[in-house]
Formats: C-alpha cells, structure tokens, sequence
C-alpha cells in the first residue's frame, strides 16, 4: 500500500475545485502534453493534491479544469495492492480476452453518484511518465477500472455517458436534487 502523499517529486499541490457535470472541458477531448516541464510537475502536484482532499483514487486534468491529456491514480488492484502514477497521452490498449466486470462506478466530477458499468476486469494503459519517458501501466480489479475512467475523461467521457439513457437520466436527476439542496 503506497502513503497517500500530495505532494510530487518533492513539489507541493495546490487543492483544486473538482469540476463537475455540465461543465464544457469535461465533454470536449483533451490536448496532447508537449511540455515535460515544471509547469508539468506543478500540475501533477496540485492533480495529487485535490485528488486526495476529494478522497479520489484518480483523477484526470480536466476535473481541475485544464484540457491536457494527463491523469493520476493512487488506486487498488484487486489484490488491494494500492498503484501510484501518473499517465500522460495515454492510449488504452484493448484487453487480449473480454472479460467484463460489472461493479458500479462513481466520479469525482458525479458527486456521490454511483451506478452499475460493465468494464472489461484488466487493462493496460501505454503513455509517458513525467520526463517524457514511455511508460505502461496494467492491472485488475479497482485499478483497472481506474485506468479505463481516467482515460474516458481525457476523451471527453464521463462514466455516466455509458449508461443507458434511462440510467444516465437517473443519475443525473439524483445527481442535480443533491446540489440544489447544498
């Protein structure tokens, strides 16, 4: 199990408001990173940081409102051995066999929302770390999950955009009841 630290390669994060459904940059596909800098790594800091303050286990850029193909993830597998990283322009790799998991899902960007989804039970994730070197991130359980959600939101895709319509209507519903009485 990894310490959940906020902080990355030493760079203190700035806790970021969550985005949350309805707003354009969660909808809109994410740009390509062509910046391995400190701008980068301040952006993984502060990333890590709302992640954890909104007790996440991932967490894409555009929830904290920046458009980059860019995700973090301190998440269990389903051994529950936690997996820290982070993911930038990841491709997601189709699984060799499909095998589908049906647990539900919530979303940061859904606030206390959860519902049912099939997702494939393992995946694998092939991008760039944080100095540009390429990288590849695999696993079962909740970490594949994870990985599969981080990288509908950098495709402009919430987990609710794969429910039935009916579901989705309901989720939202449930969804705008709670913020109205906040």
């Amino acid at each position: 199990m990894t310490e959940r630290e906020p902080g990355f390669l030493g760079v203190e994060g700035t806790v970021h408001p969550i985005v949350q459904v309805g707003d354009p940059v969660l909808s809109t596909r994410c740009a390509e990173v062509t910046e391995f800098d400190e701008k980068l790594h301040q952006l993984l800091a502060d990333m890590f940081a709302s992640m954890y303050a909104a007790d996440g286990v991932g967490l894409a850029a555009n929830q904290i409102g920046v458009g980059l193909r860019v995700f973090v993830y301190d998440c269990p597998d389903a051994d529950q051995v936690f997996h820290r990283g982070v993911m930038i322009n990841p491709t997601l790799v189709p699984p060799a066999e499909r095998h589908l998991d049906s647990d539900e899902e919530g979303c940061l960007s859904v606030r206390h929302q959860f519902h049912p989804l099939a997702r494939p039970d393992t995946a694998t994730v092939t991008g760039f770390d944080h100095t540009g070197a390429p990288i590849a991130a695999s696993g079962d359980g909740l970490l594949a999950r994870c990985l599969q959600h981080e990288y509908d939101h950098l495709e402009g895709m919430l987990y609710i955009d794969r429910l039935s319509a009916r579901a989705r209507k309901k989720v939202l519903k449930a969804w705008a009841e709670e913020h109205q009485a906040l």
